[in-house]
């Protein structure tokens, strides 16, 4: 997709990878290449974006730096992309189980050596066990180990450092002493064999990596999911008035497409014939089916479930709401969090800090017994592999983007997950996000001379030209009296004010007019209980428009589970002191809390001072003209079905019309901060008892893979957790406790 100009995004998925230093080596790799802007790789997802000038570099260029780096790079859409991940996971049991086979057929083999005295069994059948356990381990060295040898001789020759080296010296280490050892039990190291050992840990690091395949897996499904969600085929209205199944990418705008019951909508469009139920929840994290009756929009990736409908295509390809959905949570998904860019910066030092370790255990026990200091330097080698710490926070902020994508809320930076569980203030534009999308005009006041309908005609031709609620409001309310259609020339809108414009006479004559608020177009204005805008002209006032508004029917729950949150709440508004006292009533907050009469200025300025006060501060607004506001927050969301997804300057886009989601989502934000600390205590707790226990030989290499093994698994299901769909459950366990709930958790 288009990037900045000349520029191109693209994102892939690389193959091969498994730990922290991949990731970098992949950056580096392709960031050397000219006309390459930027490389961003994720650990734990495996996927990449990559921004690439198309005059200075192709696509296959950046594939083949991939290519020779030891890595493939695959389209994130690759229509065989679940088959290769199928296989891939086809081939992970396969590995696993011929090391688990042979594992227990070793073990039945060695358990004699252990339990038997020397006096006890002759040397020719101690020699027939080792030669059995030897024939035996060959498949798991030739087979199972395949992986580790081949990145770790990657590796050698790229003269680098990754992950699967220390394993691939560990395994090679323990199978060449327990060989040497089997062909010659009289040498130095025929005192004891490990083949034992060595199948076991073979067995418990394939295991470990099995279960993180499946874990990756489930915590980019809801990516997934929705990239999945598109049908491959329609049935498409020929000018004959026929049906004919053709490819969707054919597509275009203006096409009638039938759409059977349990088939999902191909694109935004409008249904013509026919009612129906759609499924939007991976859409906007509506749980319910929602009525589309004929004349309705429907969205692209929605399922329909109730019955066949005819409908007309609006908009195809990038230009849906499905397909900026996908985009915004593919970025998402290759994004770093801060703590997780520090555990990469560290992750190959810390590697080569093993090496050394290794190294040193191994000559210091080389004077005692030769075996058993190599053995040592495996067990260094293998118990300090630092998967857990790298995978600690990608796999938490990773299952939790996951989770919120479920209810509708998408994470368009991953590190802003770390900012949100700080925020103990939240900041809510009015219009459009506290209260409802639509408006209804209730009365209109003219100025003597003008007519109803007059300054209604009037005011529709500037509100045309805006997205704001208020201005839709007043455009719906002249379309249902049918009034004739003005064109407006330059037109100028003025954010969180009004829009100026000017308009053609009957006579020919100009008239340059303002719709907006009072301030804005130069008028004195009584106060009034409901929500009013002005119309101007250079003369003066013209007509007043009273609008009602009400309130989210979550609102008030949204702002009561905010401050169970231990989160103050406060309303920012363009719109008039009564009005907005009014809607602060309702909501049950204090007069201090709500500003009113704000420009987009004004909303900064108080934004600023809360900031300097020492408060966290999360903005909500609707996107349209909180730009300011939302960009110098610490934190902000877009909410309302209006935003321009591409566009937004927020960190968090609310899909549905779910106040309550905002509260959701510092719960979460909460409980990913806290699940990250644990796995980062846990990493480093296990990596200090196990080292030092490595170290001075208290650590068999069997144990060590079981502990590696399980650093991994437990960091990985840790951060499941957080993939939990249940909303509710979510928000109420944060919130039973005020008193716990009201010390946020911070940044690490």
């Amino acid at each position: 997709m288009p990037g900045k100009p000349g520029c191109w995004e693209s994102s892939v998925v690389f193959e091969g990878m498994h730990c922290a230093a991949c990731a970098l080596t992949l950056e580096e790799s392709l960031g050397r290449l000219p006309g390459v802007e930027s490389v961003q790789v994720s650990s734990a997802s495996h996927r990449g974006r990559i921004v690439w000038g198309e005059g200075a570099v192709k696509p296959s260029d950046w594939m083949q730096a991939a290519q020779r780096a030891g890595y493939r790079a695959l389209p994130a859409n690759d229509a065989f992309l679940n088959e290769r991940r199928k296989a891939e996971m086809r081939q992970a049991v396969w590995r696993m189980g011929v090391a688990g086979l042979c594992m227990m057929q070793v073990m039945m083999y060695a358990w004699p050596l252990y339990v038997a005295d020397p006096a006890d069994m002759a040397p020719d059948l101690r020699n027939l066990l080792r030669w059995a356990s030897w024939v035996l381990s060959l498949p798991v060295l030739i087979f199972s180990c395949g992986p580790f040898f081949r990145n770790a001789l990657r590796d050698l020759r790229e003269r680098r450092v990754s992950m699967d080296l220390p394993v691939a010296l560990g395994m090679a280490i323990t199978f060449a002493v327990s060989t040497a050892g089997t062909f010659d039990p009289n040498g130095i190291f025929g005192h004891e064999v490990y083949f034992d050992s060595f199948t076991m840990f073979v067995f418990f690091l394939l295991t470990g990596r099995w279960l993180e395949l499946r874990m990756r897996d489930r915590t980019a499904g809801a990516l997934e999911a929705l990239m999945n969600r598109l049908p491959d085929s329609v049935e498409r209205r020929t000018a004959s008035g026929e049906f004919e199944r053709v490819a969707v990418r054919r597509l275009q705008a203006g096409d009638v497409v039938r759409v059977r019951a349990g088939e999902a909508f191909p694109a935004d469009g409008v249904l013509i014939e026919g009612d129906t139920l759609a499924d939007e929840a991976l859409l906007t994290g509506e749980s319910r089916p929602v009525p589309h009756p004929c004349g309705s929009a429907v969205i692209a990736g929605s399922h329909n479930l109730a019955s066949v409908v005819l409908m007309r295509v609006e908009r195809v390809g990038e230009q849906t709401r499905f397909a900026q959905i996908v985009s915004l949570m593919d970025a998402a998904s290759t994004t770093k969090p801060r703590i997780a860019r520090l555990a990469d910066r560290i992750a190959r030092p810390f590697l080569i800090g093993v090496l050394l370790a290794a190294g040193g255990a191994a000559l210091y026990w080389w004077p005692h017994d030769p075996g058993h200091a190599l053995m040592v330097a495996v067990s260094v080698l293998v118990v300090t592999c630092p998967c857990a710490l790298s995978l600690a926070t990608p796999a938490a902020m990773l299952a939790s983007a996951g989770a919120l994508a479920r209810r509708g809320v998408l994470v368009r930076r991953l590190e802003a997950i770390e900012t949100l569980a700080g925020v103990d203030t939240v900041a809510f534009d009015k219009t459009g996000t506290l209260t409802r999308d639509a408006f209804r005009l209730e009365r209109l006041r003219t100025r003597d001379g003008v007519t109803e309908t007059q300054a209604l005609q009037w005011a529709a031709a500037l509100a045309r030209h805006s997205l704001h609620p208020v201005s839709r409001a007043v455009a719906a309310a002249a379309d249902a009296r049918q009034l004739p259609v003005l064109e407006a020339a330059d037109v100028q809108e003025h954010a969180g004010q009004g829009v100026r414009a000017r308009l053609e006479g009957a006579d020919g004559a100009a008239r340059t007019l303002r719709l907006g608020s009072a301030a804005f177009c130069g008028v004195e204005q009584g106060e009034a209980q409901g929500l009013q805008v002005c119309l101007a002209d250079d003369s003066g006032w013209l007509a007043t428009f009273e609008l009602r508004e009400e309130l989210r029917p979550d609102a008030r729950a949204a702002v009561d589970a905010l401050h169970a949150l231990g989160v103050s709440v406060r309303m920012l508004s363009g719109d008039g002191r009564a009005a907005v006292q009014r809607v602060a009533t309702e909501l049950g907050l204090a007069a201090a809390d709500v500003r009113s009469d704000c420009l987009p200025q004004d909303k900064l300025a108080a934004l600023r001072e809360a900031q300097q006060q020492g408060h966290t501060v999360a903005v909500v607004g609707d996107g349209l003209n909180d730009g300011p506001v939302l960009a110098g927050a610490h934190v902000s969301f877009a909410f309302g079905q209006a935003v321009p997804l591409t566009q937004s300057r927020s960190d968090f886009i609310v899909l549905g019309t779910r106040l309550m989601a905002v509260a959701h989502s510092i719960a979460q934000a909460r409980r990913t901060l806290h699940i990250v600390r644990q796995n980062l205590w846990w990493a480093a707790l296990y990596n200090a008892v196990c080292v030092p226990l490595a170290v001075v030989g208290w650590l068999p290499a069997w144990l060590a893979g079981l502990g590696m093994a399980f650093s991994s698994l437990f960091v990985v299901l840790n951060a499941m957790r957080l993939a939990r769909q249940d909303a509710d459950a979510d928000t109420s366990d944060a919130v039973s406790d005020p008193a716990a709930a009201a010390q946020p958790l911070g940044v690490a």
